[in-house]
Parts: structure tokens; sequence; C-alpha cells
């Protein structure tokens, strides 16, 4: 059983889907959780909490105030037991408590104190789960890291057809079983990952550069080592650490990243260009600070740093799978599947940075995975999601 002696408290709201999850509590327990469940007192009309204290042989726990069978501050007992909260259904109303830090009642208290991964599965009216509140509300969560499942598209208890459906109890299981025993497709599988921004400097206290921060290669890197592969990760300036568990090459310079780069990629089975190095550098360097000129104008010369796409590319092995980034503010897909040609890519990771959310310094992205065979579309979500996602259509490559 993969969860045998995992702890996964499970939060139950008012909505029509509240039944399904009861469903839920009878899967985790087949693959051995250990499930306490917390319902609203809106949840408590839809379904009984005998129901759940039953299939979870775990006393069912609805009030903050009640009197526990034991001295313990309840919230902050589960919070701490938690290795993972999961909400199905997710009304629009806990997902907006969620999301502003509110904490009324039992679940919403339990959800904010708790340092555990969380899992929503929303559930409500397509017109609700449209609405421009809930579409902010799920931007923050997804930007505070919240993963979130569904919901589907169907006919809803409501009469109305569209999205709003809860996903079914079978996918947020699987879900679930992904956060607490991520797959390990990449064992064995020695991955190259770029990430941040390179320096070029003018002088000692002077440089060009750009706003990469780092987090979105650091996303991949740590879902590639979490997947099992041997992760060596060459990064430039960060605004972030990089992950544990993997081998890092601290750079500077795109020279100094071409370098290490074009060696190590020659022992990687994939790599993961997602660094941001800079198309230029300074003619000339100075040993010391330049200092004003009065008002008169400064040139300054410009000159084409190596192509470290190109030169991997170039250098291809058979079976090597070739990951670039391409982000742009116009033309993207043009620019994308330009790149993806002349650079001998398998796959490029397309992302227009003008867009609110995706880009520098977010915790979110969007973006379209494009590859020789088509696109797919990434819609706003965290960047640990996208790594996922990005490590998905890699697997499907290596195995084409």
């Amino acid at each position: 059983m993969k969860l045998t002696g995992r702890e996964v408290v499970l939060g139950v709201t008012g909505g029509i889907a509240a039944f399904k999850s009861a469903e839920i509590v009878s899967l985790l327990r087949k693959q051995g959780a250990n499930v306490h469940v917390i319902m609203t007192k809106n949840a408590t009309q839809f379904v009984a909490p005998l129901t759940f204290e039953t299939m979870s042989a775990n006393p069912v726990v609805t009030d903050t105030f009640e009197r526990p069978e034991r001295w313990e501050v309840a919230h902050v007992a589960l919070a701490k037991r938690a290795e993972l909260f999961c909400i199905a259904p997710a009304t629009a109303n806990i997902l907006a408590k969620l999301a502003w830090g509110l904490a009324d009642d039992m679940l919403s208290t339990t959800a904010l104190a708790t340092r555990a991964p969380i899992l929503v599965a929303p559930a409500m009216n397509v017109n609700m789960w449209e609405a421009e509140a809930t579409r902010k509300n799920m931007a923050v969560l997804r930007e505070r890291g919240v993963h979130v499942i569904g919901p589907g598209n169907g006919f809803l208890a409501c009469g109305d057809s569209g999205s709003g459906r809860m996903s079914e109890p079978q996918e947020i299981v699987a879900a679930i079983e992904e956060l607490l025993c991520p797959r390990q497709d990449y064992a064995g599988v020695k991955v190259l990952v770029t990430a941040g921004a390179t320096r070029e400097r003018l002088d000692p206290v002077r440089f060009l550069s750009n706003d990469s921060s780092g987090k979105m290669g650091f996303a991949i890197a740590a879902a590639a080592r979490d997947r099992g592969a041997d992760v060596t990760v060459v990064c430039g300036i960060t605004q972030v650490e990089p992950p544990t568990g993997v081998r890092v090459i601290r750079v500077e310079s795109t020279q100094e990243l071409y370098d290490a780069v074009t060696v190590e990629a020659k022992l990687a089975d994939v790599v993961i260009q997602a660094a941001a190095p800079a198309d230029y550098r300074f003619a000339v360097r100075h040993d010391q600070k330049l200092k004003k000129q009065d008002g008169m104008p400064f040139m300054v010369e410009l000159v084409e740093n190596p192509d470290i796409a190109a030169a991997v590319g170039s250098a291809k092995r058979p079976g090597q799978v070739l990951v670039g980034f391409a982000a742009e503010t116009e033309h993207l897909m043009e620019s994308a599947a330009k790149k993806l040609q002349k650079k001998n890519l398998d796959m490029i990771v397309a992302n227009d940075v003008s867009k609110p959310g995706a880009g520098f310094n977010v915790d979110t992205n969007i973006a379209t995975l494009l590859t020789r065979q088509g696109a797919t579309e990434c819609p706003l979500q965290s960047k640990a999601a996208l790594a996922q996602e990005i490590l998905n259509k890699i697997d499907e490559l290596r195995h084409a």
C-alpha cells in the first residue's frame, strides 16, 4: 500500500459534492493512510459526521470550541500531524478564506496553521468559478504554492453545464499519492538544469543583467530530484537558494555559463536550459570604477556572447533530450518555433513575460510547451506545478 502510515487531513466543505468525499476517505484508507476529517458546519448538512467517523476510524472535528478527548489544541495538533492537507470539495467560500488568511472556523484555522502541502479540489457553480473574485483568489493560492486539481467540465447539480464539477475521488487520491510519493520515473537519469541570470561587468560596480530569479530552473531541478534523477544545476545570479540534494555549479558571466554547460551537457541525458544568459557583453571590461564625465555622453560597445543552446544542440547525442526556454514580449510562438529548429531542440518552454503572473520574479508561470509534434498549453499555475508538466512532457519525448 503506497500510503501506509501517512497522515492526511481532509477538509470537507458545504457543497453537494461532499458526498463524494466519503469515497476519498475510503480510497485513502485502502492505501494505508491515516485520515483525519474536518467538516464545516455547512458540510454536515450534506453528509453526517458519523459517515466520516465510521470510514476513517477517527473522530470528525467540526467545532473549534468542541472539548477534545485529550488535552491538545485541536487545530494546532491536526495542522502539525498532517503530511498533506486536502480540501474536497473546496467551495468558493473556503478558497476566499484561504486566499485572504481568514480563520473563523475549524477548517480555515487548521489550514492557516499547517505547514503541510495543501491540495484543493474546487467545486461550485460555473458562474462562481468564472467570477473575477474567484479567479483572483485562485491566482493568489497558486502563487503561494497551493496545489489545485480540477474542476472538471460537465453537468452541474444546479442544472448548468460548464467548469465547476469536483474532480472524481480516484483523481484526487492519485494527486495525493503523487504529492506524498513522487514517481521515480527519472531514476538513473542524468539531468542538467541551468537557472538564473548572468552578469556582464563593465567595471567593478556596474554590470549588464536581467530580472531572472532562478525560481523556474530551481523548481525543475527539485522536481527532477524528487522523481529520482541525478541532477546538476549550473546557475548564475539568483534571488533564491538552489534546492538541496542536487549538485550546484555557480557562474557569473555568460562565458562561464557556456564553459560549464558545454562540458556538463556531454554527460547528461536531459538538458533543460532555464537560465537567462545575457546576449551581449561589454567589449571592454574596466578594472577600476569609471567616473562621470561632467555631463558628457558615455558610449559603450557591446559584443555578442556565445550561443549556449546552439552549441549544445550542435553536439547533441542520439537519445539525448534538449529543452530550451523562450521568454518573449511579442511574436511568442513564431520566435519559439524558429528557436526550436535553429538550435536543434526537442522542446521549447515558451512564455510571454509581459503577462501578469508569468515570467521573472514571481512564483507562478504561464507557458506553452512546444515540440515538433505540437503544442501543449499550460495555464497560470505555480512554477512547481509547471515543472512537473515539463518533466512529464520530457518523459514522453524520451520514450517516443
